[in-house]
Order: structure tokens, then C-alpha cells, then sequence
């Protein structure tokens, strides 16, 4: 990708990172002896330790502007690290459905909600529009693909998944919302990525000696758990920081909407999940929504330069 990253090339870049990320729990579906949190900690941990072996020259060369922000890159790395421990805990609790819904959907409302108390930034009614649908729409998504009761949940597990829904959404929000803050302070879409997930693996990897034991079980568990780390985590995030360039964290979050659209299609294609009938009206829901934000006018944001360090605002 140019140096100068269009506002378009910008979208495609998180539409296919969301395209990989969607991927993860067919994955993971073919090792089912390996538990949620592990799965998540290697991956996000392993992915994050690419990142810094990839970025490591950039990483150097924009240490000093990294150290001139330690707020925004301890916000980053300490979010990436409770993201997958939260969201995989609230599915657990609350259900899939539950915890889907809760995580994904109103992820964009914390990005927003970043954005325009820290950011400044206007929320539009365009944005705010788009959103309500896909919000809907993922709700309805999750509703028609979930197997599971929301009876087989107590109602204080369910509230407890409730609540660890939201502080998914919120780190996820605040990781996308960090990395675009240190990318407009000068900082390279690499060496934001890489130094928030490097410190993330810091925590993530070594809870792999309480969770992963059986996650190099067998050559199925391993190669799975290497695949999640390589393909959705380190491609996934470098695609994702490319996009960040130029894609407001707001959109950025609505546009990853995509991830649970994609799971769902290969739920049913791959594994051979059920599918009802209000499923395909969320996935239509979700498809307007993505198509209202991909083609809302809008100029595109002008790359990140030392110039931008006064300021995390979107232009």
C-alpha cells in the first residue's frame, strides 16, 4: 500500500482485516480442547509479538515519539490486553448470543463516545444513522445463528457477561481510538500497532501457564492456535493500523462489522450451523450499514506527519 493511504484504500484495508478476524471461530472450531481464553491470549499475545519482530526497525526509529506519549500507548497496550479475556469471558457467561451482541455492537458507540470527549469530534447523524442499524442488525445476526438458550444462563452470570461485554467494547474501542491518537502525533501505523500489542503480550503470553495446556496438545491444536496468530492477529492488525491512517476510530469500529458477518456465513457454510429466518434480515441491516459508510462523502484525511503531533483530531 502508498505511503499516502487514500481515504478508500483506507476502508478496504479494515474491510479485509475484519474479513480475517471473522475467521477466528471457525478456527477455533477445529480445536475445541482448547479453552476460550487461551486461544484468545496466544493469539492476540502471539499476533502482538509479530508485530514488534516485523516492526522492530520503525519501532526504533519512533521510540522517541513513542516515549513522548505514555498515556496513549499504556491505554493501548493495557485495552489489547483485557479485550480478548473480557470478550471470551462474556461469551461464556452470557452466551454467545449475549455476549456478541453486547461486544460487537456497541463497540462503535465507545468509539464515538472517545472521539468526541477527548477528540472533539462531531458525531454526525450520518454516522449516529448508520449506526442504530448495524447495531440492530447485529442483534438480529446473533439471534438467528446462536444455538444456545439465554435460559441456561443464571441471571447473575448473565449479568456479569453483560457487563464484561462492555468492557470489551470499551478496550476495543479505546485500542483502535489510541492507536489512530499516536498515528496523528507522527508515529508509524506499524510501530503504534506493534507497541501496544508487544506490551499486551507482555501480560497475555505468560497466562498461558495457567490456560494453554492443551494448547500444543496435538498438531490440530497447535496448528490452529498458530493460524489465529498469524493470519487475524498479526496480518489482521497490520491491515487494521493501514486503515487507521485515515479512517476515523468511529468508522473504523462500525466497518468491522464486517467480522461478524463473515463468522456467521462461515458458521453455516463451514461448520454447518443453523441459520433462522430474522439472521437474514440482521445481515441485510448490517450490509446497509456498511454500504451508508463506505459511501458517505467524505475528504479524505491527510496522512500522519510530525506536523500532526499537536493534535489527535480527526480534520
Amino acid at each position: 500500500m502508498p505511503q499516502s493511504v487514500s481515504h478508500g484504500y483506507g476502508l478496504l484495508a479494515i474491510a479485509l482485516a475484519s474479513v480475517l478476524w471473522g475467521t477466528t471461530g471457525t478456527a477455533a472450531s477445529f480445536a475445541p480442547g482448547i479453552s476460550s481464553l487461551a486461544i484468545g491470549a496466544f493469539a492476540m499475545g502471539g499476533g502482538g509479538l509479530l508485530l514488534v519482530l516485523s516492526a522492530r526497525n520503525r519501532l526504533l526509529a519512533d521510540l522517541p515519539r513513542l516515549r513522548q506519549h505514555p498515556a496513549l500507548l499504556l491505554l493501548g497496550g493495557a485495552a489489547v490486553a483485557i479485550y480478548p479475556l473480557a470478550f471470551y469471558t462474556s461469551m461464556r457467561l452470557a452466551g454467545v448470543a449475549i455476549g456478541t451482541v453486547v461486544s460487537i455492537a456497541s463497540a462503535p458507540f465507545f468509539a464515538a463516545l472517545l472521539e468526541r470527549l477527548f477528540s472533539k469530534t462531531r458525531v454526525s447523524r450520518h454516522w449516529l444513522f448508520s449506526f442504530a442499524l448495524g447495531a440492530l442488525g447485529i442483534a438480529l445476526l446473533a439471534i438467528g445463528k446462536a444455538p444456545d438458550s439465554a435460559a441456561t444462563h443464571s441471571a447473575a452470570h448473565t449479568t456479569w457477561g453483560v457487563l464484561l461485554g462492555l468492557l470489551a467494547a470499551l478496550t476495543y474501542a479505546s485500542y483502535a481510538w489510541a492507536a489512530r491518537g499516536l498515528i496523528h502525533r507522527g508515529v508509524s501505523s506499524q510501530s503504534a500497532m506493534a507497541s501496544m500489542f508487544g506490551l499486551a503480550a507482555v501480560v497475555l503470553l505468560p497466562s498461558l501457564a495457567w490456560t494453554g495446556d492443551t494448547l500444543l496438545a496435538s498438531a490440530n491444536n497447535a496448528a490452529v492456535a498458530v493460524y489465529m496468530a498469524i493470519v487475524p492477529m498479526f496480518l489482521g492488525y497490520v491491515l487494521f493500523g493501514l486503515g487507521l491512517r485515515v479512517v476515523e476510530a468511529s468508522q473504523a469500529t462500525l466497518i468491522t462489522l464486517i467480522e461478524p458477518l463473515v463468522a456467521t456465513v462461515l458458521a453455516i457454510v463451514v461448520v454447518g450451523e443453523g441459520f433462522k429466518t430474522v439472521g437474514w434480515l440482521g445481515m441485510a441491516l448490517v450490509f446497509v450499514c456498511l454500504v451508508l459508510q463506505t459511501r458517505r462523502s467524505q475528504q479524505p484525511l491527510p496522512p500522519a506527519t510530525v506536523a500532526d503531533e499537536a493534535t489527535v483530531s480527526c480534520p
